[in-house]
């Protein structure tokens, strides 16, 4: 297919490539060596000032790890099943539960098993946006800030991702979450309890 037969469904590109960009915490420098496209063409294409083309699109889907068309915004066929394609990013395992790239970002991740000795801090990163978490089976580990806490089934956590923060499994068995991500920050209309040791970083 032409340049020109994906013009009709070209508008809102810029935006769904910076919600992706930001979803995934990835700087334009970072995604511009992941691609090989410039970072000023980047920027241009996600402001809206350049026309994406085939040649920039495909190394941008296969960098985001979606398919083109939603990618693109195509049309919407009428079928409401999500076609989760599982990927993969430092050994865990992400499962999409949501279609659109706009808005909260719904997934499931599954977290391999501690293979090192327990100990020692966790990595921790900071980005723009909001998250929630929600332990299905398994122990996690959350570090946030200055906390180092352990959620376990049925445990939640909400908080701001602009602190410190990262979470692995809490011991030698894989930690399946639900996780719940704003890139602009949104927060959840319904506020989490846990436990009485759990604590929420605001």
């Amino acid at each position: 297919m032409s340049d020109d037969d994906f013009t009709h469904v070209l508008t809102g590109v810029g935006p769904r490539l910076r919600a992706l960009r930001q979803a995934r915490g990835a700087t334009l420098s970072q995604l511009s060596e992941n691609t090989g496209i410039s970072v000023s063409t980047l920027s241009r294409l996600e402001s809206g000032l350049r026309k994406p083309t085939l040649e920039l699109l495909l190394p941008l889907a296969r960098a985001h790890q979606v398919p083109l068309d939603e990618l693109v915004g195509a049309p919407p066929t009428g079928d409401p099943r999500i076609h989760p394609r599982p990927f993969t990013r430092s050994g865990r395992v992400f499962v999409p539960l949501t279609r659109h790239l706009g808005g909260l970002h719904a997934y499931k991740m599954i977290l391999p098993g501690r293979t090192a000795p327990e100990g020692g801090r966790l990595e921790q990163k900071v980005h723009e946006g909001y998250d929630w978490v929600y332990v299905l089976s398994g122990r996690l580990r959350l570090a946030l800030g200055e906390h180092d806490l352990i959620l376990t089934a049925g445990e939640a956590a909400e908080f701001d991702t602009r602190v410190p923060h990262g979470f692995a499994s809490a011991g030698d068995q894989p930690v399946e979450v639900l996780s719940i991500f704003g890139a602009q920050g949104e927060r959840m209309h319904v506020r989490a309890r846990t436990g009485g040791s759990s604590q929420e970083g605001g």
